[in-house]
């Protein structure tokens, strides 16, 4: 059973249209014949014009008609050429051109024209909305991308979907959704990338489902990266508050890693160095004084004991 998915994609044939320069000289000759023709029938015939007058109308018409054929495509510009709905081919290069006047224009679903047959080929951008979508933990955020693509295909743009640029931005925009299901905003599992930590990883990501989505339309995507990500404002201040507790936990574990090595190393220097004998007593309490001294947030008073070690 043949469905929508078996239908071959549209391929781009690129063709040649003739120079418009000669045709302007070519008409110009037709319509002036014409003209000349249709002059001398009127006043040279005897019996009256009759209906020889019909040959020269009949080539001045043709000849109007044929000033519809022309075309000029700018650099980074291409024409699909339509002839009675089958797919001739399309003129890239960039110049003064002439076609078959009958070529029509590319036509949407609700048969009205979509726009000139002429494509643009240059590079575009399309920004996002702000779309609030839920990360791979189900946190909701509010995420942007900016895509830079162009029409690499002119035949699938114009016959494979009804309108490419629509197709574009809603496409980007779904790949945009899906991304963001795919990772957490932040704090992911050990080596795994995250939207505001991996936004190279992110990008490159984006872009490659860009590519399969959009290849049915022709469209080659050059960049895609995120403009904008934040937490949805009804948890914004939550999650700010955990950043910031994780921010202060994280300082606290780094200070106490660093005050026990330098605890450490100085019983270790004391013992080795025989500078005084400690029991196991005195050793706790000069470990926890040091500790105070090295974790606590104020600056410490120190008190001096005029005694023995004992008193």
């Amino acid at each position: 059973m043949n469905t929508t998915a078996d239908k071959p994609a549209s391929k781009e044939r690129e063709t040649d249209a003739l120079n418009g320069w000669f045709m302007v000289l070519m008409n110009g000759v037709l319509l002036i014949g014409a003209i000349v023709w249709f002059w001398l029938i009127v006043h040279q015939s005897s019996g009256g014009p009759g209906p020889v007058l019909a040959a020269p109308i009949l080539i001045g018409l043709f000849a109007l008609f044929l000033f519809k054929g022309y075309f000029t495509l700018q650099p980074n510009e291409s024409r699909v050429l339509i002839l009675f709905g089958a797919y001739k081919g399309t003129v890239r290069q960039s110049g003064f051109w002439w076609a078959n006047p009958f070529y029509s224009q590319v036509r949407n679903q609700s048969g009205r024209p979509s726009g000139s047959a002429k494509i643009s080929l240059r590079a575009r951008n399309f920004n996002s909305e702000k779309l609030k979508v839920n990360d791979k933990r189900g946190n909701p955020i509010e995420i942007a991308a900016v895509i830079v693509w162009q029409v690499e295909d002119s035949a699938r743009a114009a016959f494979d979907v009804d309108d490419f640029e629509s197709y574009v931005h809603i496409q980007s925009e779904s790949a945009v959704r899906h991304i963001a299901s795919l990772y957490a905003y932040d704090r992911g599992d050990e080596q795994e990338p995250t939207l505001r930590e991996s936004a190279n990883e992110i990008g490159g990501a984006l872009k490659k489902e860009l590519l399969e989505r959009l290849d049915k339309a022709g469209v080659l995507v050059q960049e895609a990266r995120l403009t904008h990500l934040a937490y949805a404002p009804e948890i914004a201040q939550a999650m700010l508050r955990r950043q910031q507790a994780e921010a202060v936990i994280a300082a606290r574990r780094t200070i106490v890693q660093g005050a026990v090595s330098m605890v450490d190393m100085a019983l270790r220097e004391l013992t080795e160095k025989s500078v005084v004998k400690l029991d196991d007593e005195r050793k706790a309490a000069m470990v926890s004084n040091l500790l105070v001294v090295l974790c606590g947030e104020s600056e410490a008073t120190p008190v001096i004991n005029t005694g023995t070690l004992y008193s």
